[in-house]
């Protein structure tokens, strides 16, 4: 009685253990799935926020530069009046090359009336505007003319194509090293020979872009007091075309003494001797007299020739 007393007891015992490791077992399931959901719900949304912002990225222009970051030229031209142009060319030079510059040109034409000097300067970028307004102040200023090109989508090119054509180049080399035949080794010299060819172009235009946005150019002409520096308007009437018809005229006129100048020094050396070999030819023929006139053919003089002669008298009876 007792045994079976303890197995009818132990039975309850053991479906309520079982009930409670499957709940148990259920409720971690649960949790474990609501942890996995928790833990992908934030990737999930950090994957989206990057959807969202990938096609901003990818559509967005890339940003303006500054102008500091651009590649600009600059080119100014000015004409200034001077009391004493020397005295101004020199200063002008002087305050280029204290700013770090140099004289590009030089022309200067020292007569006392119409002194004219024109220099050819080269400034740094960053203080163009600064030189420009320190020439301005020598004198009084009659002209200014300032130019800018902006070249940064040039110079991004050529940077650009240059490294693409470094890249060309290592190839070639690398591909020369790797050469089996004599004919391959040519073809691949060749070719490296134009890659290298071409790279030291492009190289030799972003210098030239680089000096002329390193150094931009200023062209100052300094005029004397008395030098006529008015523009010329255009004119028209009568006067005006005598003016100009006399003036062309005289150009011709110039023309034709300066090519006749030029012609008299062969003229004199063979002229002379062939207008005196003409004269002496000329008294040879005066001097020699001229042949007597021939006797005409015919009958001796005094007998009549021709239809003229008489006719002979026929015999009369008489005269039989």
């Amino acid at each position: 009685m007792s045994v079976r007393t303890g197995r009818r007891g132990g039975v309850p015992l053991a479906a309520v253990g079982l009930v409670a490791v499957l709940v148990a077992g259920g409720c971690g399931a649960g949790g474990a799935e609501r942890d996995s959901t928790s833990a992908q719900a934030p990737a999930g949304g950090a994957a989206a926020d990057r959807g969202q912002a990938a096609p901003g990225e990818a559509g967005a222009s890339p940003p303006d530069l500054r102008v500091d970051q651009r590649s600009i030229i600059y080119t100014g031209t000015m004409q200034v009046q001077v009391d004493d142009v020397e005295r101004a060319a020199r200063e002008a030079i002087a305050a280029v090359t204290e700013a770090g510059g140099f004289v590009g040109g030089d022309q200067r034409r020292s007569e006392s009336a119409d002194a004219r000097a024109e220099l050819e300067l080269r400034v740094p970028a960053a203080k163009f505007t600064a030189v420009v307004d320190e020439l301005a102040k020598l004198g009084r200023q009659q002209r200014r003319e300032v130019h800018t090109q902006d070249v940064t989508e040039e110079v991004v090119d050529l940077d650009a194509r240059i490294t693409s054509q470094r890249a060309r180049v290592e190839s070639a080399r690398k591909l020369l090293d790797r050469a089996t035949s004599t004919g391959e080794l040519v073809n691949l010299e060749n070719e490296l020979g134009r890659r290298e060819a071409d790279l030291a172009s492009l190289e030799a235009k972003k210098r030239r872009l680089a000096d002329l946005t390193a150094l931009s150019t200023i062209t100052v002409t300094f005029v004397g007091k008395d030098a006529s520096t008015e523009e010329e308007q255009t004119e028209i009437g009568f006067l005006v075309g005598l003016r100009g018809g006399w003036e062309v005229f005289v150009a011709s006129v110039t023309v034709l003494l300066t090519v006749l100048g030029a012609l008299l020094p062969w003229l004199v050396a063979f002229g002379v001797p062939v207008t005196l070999l003409i004269r002496v030819l000329r008294r040879r023929r005066r001097r020699t007299p001229p042949a007597g006139p021939t006797p005409p053919l015919g009958p001796p003089a005094g007998q009549p020739v021709g239809p003229t002669a008489p006719l002979p008298v026929p015999a009369t009876r008489s005269a039989l």
